[in-house]
């Protein structure tokens, strides 16, 4: 890379050629002892070997069921056992894992299925508030008379077969357990079979992207995006067999099953989940009692943990490591992780799920000022850079469009070639839609999304700049900022905030914070105290539910 150019190539290095399969096996044989999977809430404790022999009887029931390589089978799960080994196992059989959102109702549900033409589904029986296999049956009443396994549904012309999680019995549904149990020989002698017959540049999952606007876009994912970039991902965290990982960020998504599962087992490393949905308490109680070595999350999930009256309490001197991705970590966050949490070796991650996820990060060794002000830089075997409106690569330090380029490209949007063609141009890369500029050392600043640059006035203004200045008061703990219609100005700088539990601002406060340390029109016009902030799942702030809410408040017309 030039002085003048925004563009920056990753080091290189042999791409893992084997299906997720074979690395599992290869990895199992070399220490069959080693602890694999650790599951307290639901009392699993399995070694590689024993880990592998469930996985492998999951695959030869499926087998029997009729699941053929390529055939589309869809998880409905919080963390729990079952997915970890529907994970593995539909990979072993070269059948196409769908991830579906554990929040997704019915309309979504539909759509979902419909879209990538599910052949099977493996359910919870419910999640929270949501009561799964409820909503099944709401939208497929057939299964209250089908034999399992022949579903005919009106609605679901490609679903056969449902599969539901623990013992209890439903109408038209095999039991987990009992698919276990159904493999024979024929079907051990086809997974042989397929073991050996199975390419790595198959696609094994689909992940749909939680869009603001749209329908959702299924990303197809093969065994070599997500396999290389779990075994790429462990080596910037220096991560080895020794390592035992908490994972308490969710598995239906890229950080909880790519840089989470699939990293443990890429090294021979240890997979230990505190419990089926994050809850601060919970994970640092396992991550204490286990003696984990590496945490991930989100910066939420982490400010949760660290804010917690009993966090004193656990003894959490043998983490190191961990990911922390979702968003942009904010300065003083990453102080405390390393100060308080000792995670001195924690790195940031960014990506998209459509590169399988990860294409930047920081570094081990990097200065503490890398860490906390960049998200790295591209990855092993990746290539990236800025670019203006008009596609040329932008200047170092200039703020434009980043894309990446490389291996963990997904193959594209199932069944949707339009909106593929719209994310990856001719040359391969693929535009996130993230605002970033890029130093002189290749290193990326993110600093925000095309869609939420504020044009106040003709000034283009990065909210991310603001809210890391909010950051750094004493008494704010989190802080959304984004623009909303104006009549004078086109927009206008709103920020909601969140105050530090015990402490209290007012809005004049924090404007009064802002005047004469950030450039005028910078300073939030409206603000909105919250308690709480909408987001997804995985911890991302949906910042145009928050702007819907406040120009209906405002009672401004759009």
């Amino acid at each position: 890379m030039t002085l003048t150019e925004a563009r920056f190539k990753g080091r290189t290095a042999p791409l893992l050629n084997a299906t997720i399969g074979q690395h599992l096996d290869e990895v199992a044989a070399r220490d069959p002892d080693h602890m694999a999977l650790v599951m307290p809430h639901q009392d699993i404790r399995w070694t590689y070997f024993e880990f592998v022999n469930h996985v492998n009887r999951l695959a030869t029931g499926l087998l029997r069921l009729g699941i053929e390589p390529g055939d589309r089978v869809g998880i409905w799960s919080p963390n729990r056992y079952e997915w970890v080994l529907t994970q593995f196992a539909t990979a072993k059989i070269g059948a196409i894992m769908v991830c579906v959102n554990p929040a997704y109702r019915l309309y979504e549900l539909e759509y979902a299925l419909n879209k990538v033409e599910c052949k099977a589904i493996i359910s919870a029986p419910s999640f929270k508030t949501s009561m799964y296999l409820d909503m099944l049956v709401e939208l497929a009443p057939e299964l209250k008379t089908s034999e399992p396994g022949d579903l005919v549904s009106a609605k679901f012309p490609h679903l056969k077969i449902v599969i539901r999680m623990e013992d209890e019995t439903s109408p038209g549904m095999f039991n987990f357990g009992g698919v276990c149990d159904l493999g024979t020989q024929a079907e051990t002698d086809r997974l042989k079979e397929l073991h050996s017959s199975l390419s790595a540049s198959d696609p094994i999952n689909i992940q749909f992207t939680s869009g603001t606007t749209g329908t959702p876009k299924g990303a197809t994912l093969t065994h070599t995006n997500i396999l290389n970039n779990a075994f790429y991902g462990g080596q910037s965290m220096h991560l080895s067999a020794d390592d035992r990982l908490c994972i308490p960020v969710p598995m239906y998504h890229c950080f909880g099953m790519v840089l989470g599962t699939l990293v443990c087992v890429a090294h021979g490393a240890t997979m230990v989940f505190p419990g089926e949905v994050f809850e601060p308490e919970q994970t640092l109680r396992v991550a204490a009692m286990e003696k984990c070595t590496a945490l991930h999350g989100v910066p939420t999930m982490f400010i949760a943990e660290l804010d917690l009256p009993t966090f004193a309490d656990y003894d959490l001197s043998a983490l190191r490591t961990g990911i922390i991705a979702g968003s942009t970590c904010p300065i003083e966050l990453m102080r405390r992780l390393i100060d308080d949490m000792e995670l001195t070796e924690i790195v940031i991650g960014y990506g998209q799920t459509e590169c399988s996820p990860i294409n930047t990060m920081t570094a081990i060794e990097d200065s503490l000022e890398a860490r906390v002000t960049t998200v790295g830089v591209a990855h092993t075997n990746w290539e990236q850079k800025i670019i203006r409106k008009d596609g040329s690569t932008a200047a170092v330090g200039e703020t434009g469009e980043v894309c990446s380029r490389g291996y963990g490209v997904m193959q594209g949007y199932w069944g949707d070639p339009e909106r593929t063609a719209e994310t990856i141009d001719l040359d391969g890369w693929l535009h996130s839609g993230d605002l970033g500029e890029m130093d002189g050392n290749g290193y990326v600043k993110i600093t925000g999304r095309i869609k939420d640059m504020i044009i106040r006035g003709g000034e283009n203004i990065y909210p991310r700049e603001i809210e890391e200045y909010l950051y750094s008061h004493p008494h704010i703990q989190e802080v959304q900022v984004f623009g909303v219609p104006d009549d004078k100005y086109g927009e206008q700088v709103c920020a909601w905030i969140q105050v530090k539990e015990g402490h209290e601002l007012t809005p004049e406060e924090i404007k009064e914070y802002c005047h004469g340390q950030i450039t005028h029109f910078k300073v939030p016009y409206h603000i909105k105290m919250v308690d709480e902030f909408p987001m997804t799942i995985t911890g991302k702030m949906q910042k145009f539910v928050m702007r819907d809410e406040t120009v209906k408040e405002l009672g401004i017309k759009v």
